[in-house]
């Protein structure tokens, strides 16, 4: 692929100069209607040592408001960001509605790093290439635009700009040992990056070989390519908004009329189970103490974990949680409470705000509520469309997918209660004044959608409960059994992950 490119494509002057004072003013008129139509621009930089990144990345912003755009220069991991999965940093610095962020290299930098330094295996490099793809179709799918350029240069050319550079005193420190190793490497490294480009191009976040020998070429090539991605994106973005919108009883019929998905996952639930006070008593300390000692040893062995609690209205999730977090050393774990997105999260993909609190290796989050809310709450209260909502599973499935493939231990509990036990809970709340302030006027109000929520539940089940990321349903009627449930499966997860990593140490 690379190798066919032609590098000795060229500009005048004079050409240049045309092309730049023709195009400048286009850009800057779509910069503002992007910003107008709120769409969020991801362009990436990616492309040889030398080969003028940098540069090209000061061209492209020229024409742009500043109060616009940010401009990220990826440097080397921290020891911080090699605790998470590696995405994580990217899925933070996503731009929200409106945005544009420009990458001088980005995800794909880390993998041919590997590749040449590490000896990364083939096959896990194509399970990184899997994520990136997938990474980059949830934000394509939920409207952010994706320009990816690869700046290509011959290596006698780079060889001539690593030493024009070296003989500069201002310059000689951006050519390093790792830019020769690369230099040394050129015949090998073609292949990895045909196979990163032919693996990662896709309709959504295609790549773009730019022929970089020639800067002026080079930039009139990126110019004219964001240009036409702006254009095209701005235009299709306004034709949707002047056709006739579907009425509100046209799409409630619709939905009607579709075959309801009701596996009846909850409907087989034995709520009867429970267990005597001095039961509970006894297995609570044997299991506290346990996960006490486990928790000390994760963080030896830097294991992350994550556990997301989801249940009805009153079915103890507070509790349950209390409960866990007694055992726990407050330096290792911290509790997220999930509410409605603000502002600055509306602006963002809607896992956005959850990558942002995931743990580190070694450390334990414990969400009250979770990213499940656009498969629940948004999807019952008409919050998100029904295809939001219908392509979330996939996208949800594979962010824990993200998280286990990096050691992450996850399990997902649903606390369920029956309709008469939440009655009676509520109506406790109600009469105890030191708990009136958990009982709102929208708890009694969900009641009324039990059935709907009870539909979104089943089907969030058995669409999101994989091998590695495991849905445990908690009879909840009796919160004794409950937290017991929970205990004895977050013990049994993390004892599995310890007895896992041991025998990966063995192998080394």
């Amino acid at each position: 692929m690379l190798e066919k490119i032609n590098l000795n494509k060229s500009m005048t002057k004079e050409e240049y100069k045309e092309y730049i004072d023709s195009v400048t003013s286009k850009l800057a008129l779509l910069q503002r209607e992007c910003k107008e139509e709120k769409i969020p621009i991801m362009i990436l930089m990616e492309g040889w040592s030398a080969s003028g990144k940098g540069t090209l990345i000061n061209k492209l912003i020229m024409p742009l408001d500043p109060r616009g755009f940010k401009v990220y220069a990826i440097s080397e991991e921290t020891e911080e960001e090699k605790l998470y999965p590696y995405l994580r940093k990217y899925w933070i610095e996503t731009p929200a509605k409106g945005r544009i962020h420009i990458f001088d290299q980005c995800y794909y930098s880390r993998i041919i790093k590997e590749r040449v330094f590490d000896d990364l295996k083939q096959e896990n490099a194509d399970i990184s290439y899997d994520e990136i793809t997938e990474f980059e179709k949830q934000l394509s799918d939920s409207g952010t635009i994706i320009i990816k350029f690869f700046l290509h240069i011959s290596k006698k050319e780079q060889e001539k700009r690593f030493h024009r550079l070296e003989q500069k005193k201002a310059t000689a420190w951006r050519v390093t040992k790792r830019d020769w190793k690369y230099h040394s490497e050129y015949e090998d490294l073609v292949p990895m990056y045909d196979d990163m480009i032919a693996k990662t191009d896709t309709e959504y976040a295609p790549w773009t070989i730019v022929e970089a020998s020639d800067k002026r070429y080079a930039t009139a090539k990126i110019l004219d390519t964001v240009v036409g991605r702006l254009r095209d994106v701005v235009e299709k973005v306004k034709a949707e908004k002047e056709k006739s919108p579907v009425s509100e009883g046209v799409i409630w019929q619709q939905e009607k009329e579709n075959a309801l998905f009701k596996p009846g996952v909850l409907t087989h639930v034995d709520l009867t189970k429970t267990y005597t006070k001095e039961e509970y008593q006894k297995r609570l300390k044997e299991l506290q103490a346990r996960l006490s000692i486990l928790h000390s040893e994760i963080l030896k062995k830097i294991i992350p974990v994550v556990l997301a609690l989801e249940g009805w209205d009153a079915a103890g999730k507070g509790g349950a949680i209390k409960r866990l977090t007694q055992a726990l050393d407050p330096r290792g774990y911290e509790v997220i409470p999930i509410s409605a997105p603000n502002d600055e999260e509306r602006a963002h993909h809607y896992l956005w705000r959850f990558f942002k609190t995931m743990p580190k290796a070694g450390h334990i989050a414990i969400f009250d509520r979770t990213w499940y809310g656009r498969v629940l709450v948004e999807r019952v209260e008409g919050f998100c469309s029904k295809e939001e909502y219908k392509r979330a599973y996939n996208e949800i499935n594979r962010m824990e997918e993200l998280l286990t493939n990096s050691g992450c231990v996850v399990r997902k509990f649903w606390l369920h209660v029956d309709k008469d036990e939440q009655e009676r809970r509520f109506t406790a709340r109600q009469e105890d004044p030191e708990k009136q302030w958990k009982i709102t006027e929208e708890d009694w109000r969900n009641r009324s959608k039990w059935d709907q929520y009870e539909e979104a539940v089943d089907e969030m089940v058995v669409r999101t409960s994989t091998t590695n990321a495991p849905w445990i349903i908690v009879e909840a009627n009796s919160k004794y059994y409950a937290r017991i449930t929970i205990l004895e499966t977050v013990v049994s997860a993390i004892e599995e992950a310890i007895k896992k990593n041991k025998g990966s140490e063995n192998k080394k």
